[in-house]
C-alpha cells in the first residue's frame, strides 16, 4: 500500500496566517502540521509517501521535509496542484505514483490520537473498493455524514443541515486503483470543486465500501478553533503517557 498526503489549498479560514505559508506547515504544539499525517501513515507500516501541494510556499515543504529520514523514510514523493480544483482533484495527480496499488490517504490537516494500523490491514485483506473511517463528533454538519441503515452505509452527505448520523468522515481513506478512473467521472460540484464525497459515494453504490469507527480522538486543524484544540489535544496527550510519539 503506498501513502498520499494532501496538503494544498489556500487555507484561506486561517488567514492572515496562510498570507505568506502554506496552512500544512503551521504549528501544531511542538510540530509543523504535516508532521502528523506523515506519522500516521509510516505508523501503519506504510514507507512510501506522496506529498500533494501547491501555491507559493510549496518548495518550503522540500526543505523542510527533505528525504523524509526523520520518519524513518528513504525518500517522499511530492506532485504539484496547479490551482484549486479540490480534493479528488488533487488526489487524481497521485495516479502514476500509485502504479496501480491500493493507497491510503490522508489529509494534511488531519490528527488523530491513535494508530489507523488495524484499519490498514483490514484493507489489505479486503482487496479491492474503498475504506472510510468515522469519528462521533458533536458538530457533524461541519463534515461529510454517512446515512446509516442496518449496518450499511447508504450514501455520504456534504456537510449537511440535518445530520444523519452523529459521525463524521475524517480524512482518511483507502482506495482500490479504481478511484482514478472515478475521479475522472466526476464533475465539479457548487463550490467549483471535485469532491472526494462524490468518490465515495461512487464506491457506494457500486456496493464495495466499507467503514469502521476509530479509537481516541480525532480533529482537523483547519479553522483557529480546530488548530487549537488539535494543539491542546496533542499537548495533553504528550503531558499523559506520551503515547504516539510523531517522529520515528
Amino acid at each position: 500500500m503506498k501513502g498520499i498526503v494532501l496538503a494544498g489549498g489556500l487555507g484561506s479560514r486561517l488567514s492572515p496566517l496562510t498570507r505568506i505559508t502554506n496552512k500544512h506547515l503551521l504549528p501544531v504544539f511542538d510540530q509543523p502540521m504535516i508532521y502528523y499525517p506523515i506519522q500516521t501513515l509510516v505508523e501503519a507500516g506504510i514507507k512510501d509517501i506522496l506529498i500533494v501541494t501547491g501555491g507559493n510556499s510549496a518548495g518550503d515543504f522540500l526543505k523542510l521535509l527533505r528525504n523524509g529520514a526523520e520518519f524513518g523514510l528513504s525518500r517522499i514523493h511530492y506532485a504539484y496542484q496547479e490551482g484549486e480544483g479540490g480534493i479528488a482533484a488533487a488526489l487524481g495527480l497521485a495516479e502514476d505514483f500509485a502504479e496501480k496499488s491500493p493507497i491510503c490517504v490522508v489529509l494534511g490537516d488531519n490528527i488523530l490520537e491513535k494508530s489507523i494500523a488495524s484499519f490498514a490491514k483490514k484493507f489489505r485483506h479486503q482487496g479491492s473498493g474503498a475504506k472510510i473511517l468515522l469519528s462521533e463528533v458533536s458538530d457533524p454538519e461541519r463534515f461529510g455524514v454517512p446515512v446509516i441503515e442496518a449496518g450499511h452505509i447508504t450514501r455520504i452527505e456534504e456537510k449537511p443541515s440535518d445530520p444523519k448520523s452523529q459521525y463524521a468522515v475524517i480524512g482518511v481513506y483507502m482506495y482500490d486503483n479504481r478511484v482514478f478512473d472515478i475521479i475522472k467521472t466526476l464533475k465539479p460540484s457548487g463550490r467549483g470543486e471535485l469532491e472526494i464525497t462524490d468518490v465515495n459515494n461512487a464506491y457506494i453504490e457500486a456496493g464495495d465500501l466499507s467503514w469502521d469507527v476509530i479509537e481516541g480522538w480525532w480533529t482537523d486543524a483547519g479553522t483557529f478553533d480546530s488548530l487549537l484544540k488539535a494543539s491542546n489535544l496533542v499537548a495533553e496527550m504528550r503531558a499523559g503517557d506520551g503515547s504516539r510519539p510523531n517522529r520515528a
